[in-house]
């Protein structure tokens, strides 16, 4: 009976802690637009083309010297590949966003809703056999990067120059 009885108490602790965490760590705003205006001003005030900045909570903002920086997103994404309804591997990748100098508090605003965006291109790409195989090749890795370029620029705008794919790790199980 014991047996049995450990794993359900288990289940309802982790389900009940993920429960309190979404709620925690909800948003009360999910705006839908940056205001480019906003920012634009402030880019060429703020920001020297040479400089590196670090704030706070491990975002890492490295300036480009050709009035872009990078943004990356603080956590990794993770996607499972499930064939016969059983997951066979997991797929790790760490982006980087590209935007105008300035921009970067206006992707950490819309992180929640890229990263939403982000997932669902990933999902598609893995359901339709993206990471399959060899899928680091140029030619396999092509219609996933569109997607995320597409992705971000339907949450942020036409801000978005690029979205990078620093890492990508697939493990088999």
């Amino acid at each position: 009976m014991i047996r049995f009885l450990i794993p359900v108490v288990l289940l309802l602790i982790g389900l009940a802690g993920g429960i309190a965490a979404g709620f925690l760590l909800a948003s009360d705003r999910a705006p839908d637009v940056v205001d480019i205006d906003e920012h634009a001003d402030d880019a060429s005030d703020d920001h020297s083309g040479d400089e590196a900045q670090v704030d706070s909570e491990d975002e890492q903002i490295i300036p480009a010297s050709d009035g872009f920086e990078y943004v990356r997103l603080n956590n990794q994404f993770i996607v499972p590949i499930v064939r016969n309804s059983t997951v066979r591997s997991l797929v790790v990748i760490s982006l980087t966003i590209e935007v105008p100098l300035g921009l970067n508090e206006a992707v950490f605003d819309h992180e929640p809703r890229l990263r939403d965006t982000f997932l669902r291109v990933m999902f598609a790409h893995a359901n339709a056999g993206g990471f399959d195989g060899s899928f680091t090749e140029a030619a396999a890795m092509a219609p996933l990067r569109e997607g995320l370029r597409e992705a971000a620029a339907g949450v942020l705008g036409p801000v978005v120059r690029d979205v990078l794919i620093v890492d990508i790790t697939r493990q088999d199980a």
